[in-house]
């Protein structure tokens, strides 16, 4: 009598582990959270009033390290404001930083023009540094398209507001702002162009000292920047700021967008502005003249 063919073997069901692919998941976002909290962080630039060395559209890496780890590290600010610092370490002349205001959690960005210990003084927009003016050169004129300037709250860049003829179409089409610029240096030799098109009351401004572990930031579309010249009331940073309110050091752009781009991504790789990818934001050193 013939024995039964055993039957084949059946397949198993592939059963799909959510708990092993939520484990995975949230260890990916922790690490991720971990390097914009402790190492870098992208950022984005909404606003002209780092141009002519920010456009609208620009991203750029922070490092969080530069200046020690604070309450303002983590991505989300879940610590509570506090004056403390882990590895504290103090800017230097001509960085560019990213600060949160008190009583705020919007992040700006500024440059910093004077140290703690500091005497700072505006006069006819120059600043006066321990009683000697900052030296500043003038430059040839810059062409910055509309849409590198325009943000929400100027939507229409170059238009009033002491921008009287500085509108220019150009042989292409384009309309452009042309800008008066200065280079302006700093004592250890930190130089970089700044906007300075029209006076202001806030171009003057009495000397103050600045307190231990603070800084005095300003940008450098000089303006149209809200910072340390600003009350806090009037959305700017309310005088020097603590160290400890600043989150990082803007280290190098890695692409810029323009105003064509649209919420479709398939817009996004004819907007990419391919001349401002991968530049550096550290100022370079000019000492007597010679770029180091």
């Amino acid at each position: 009598m013939s024995q039964p063919e055993p039957l084949p073997p059946q397949p198993q069901e592939d059963r799909f582990d959510w708990r092993a692919e939520l484990t995975g998941l949230c260890c990916m976002l922790a690490l991720v959270l971990c390097f914009h909290s402790f190492v870098a962080k992208p950022f984005y630039i909404p606003s002209a009033s780092m141009a002519p060395n920010l456009w609208v559209g620009d991203r750029l890496v922070v490092s969080k390290y530069a200046y020690g780890w604070n309450w303002t590290s983590p991505s989300f600010h879940i610590l509570g404001r506090g004056d403390w610092r882990v590895m504290p370490r103090t800017p230097e002349y001509g960085d560019i930083v990213i600060v949160v205001p008190r009583g705020s959690d919007v992040d700006y960005i500024k440059r910093v023009v004077a140290l703690p210990g500091d005497r700072i003084a505006l006069k006819h927009g120059q600043i006066i540094l321990n009683g000697h003016p900052v030296p500043q050169a003038m430059e040839p004129p810059v062409d910055i398209p509309l849409d590198a300037l325009a943000s929400e709250e100027d939507p229409t860049p170059c238009v009033g507001y002491g921008f009287d003829g500085l509108l220019a179409r150009k042989p292409s089409g384009q309309m452009v702002c042309q800008l008066p610029v200065m280079r302006e240096t700093m004592p250890n030799g930190a130089s970089y162009d700044i906007i300075e098109h029209m006076d202001q009351p806030q171009d003057h401004m009495h000397e103050i000292r600045v307190p231990a572990g603070h800084v005095f930031l300003m940008g450098d579309n000089r303006d149209h920047s809200a910072d340390s010249r600003f009350a806090l009331a009037d959305h700017g940073l309310g005088g020097p700021v603590p160290i400890s309110d600043i989150g990082g050091r803007a280290e190098f752009t890695t692409f810029s967008i323009d105003g064509s781009a649209t919420g479709n991504p398939l817009s996004w790789p004819g907007a990419l502005r391919k001349h401002r990818a991968w530049r550096t934001l550290r100022p370079p050193l000019d000492h007597g003249g010679k770029t180091q």
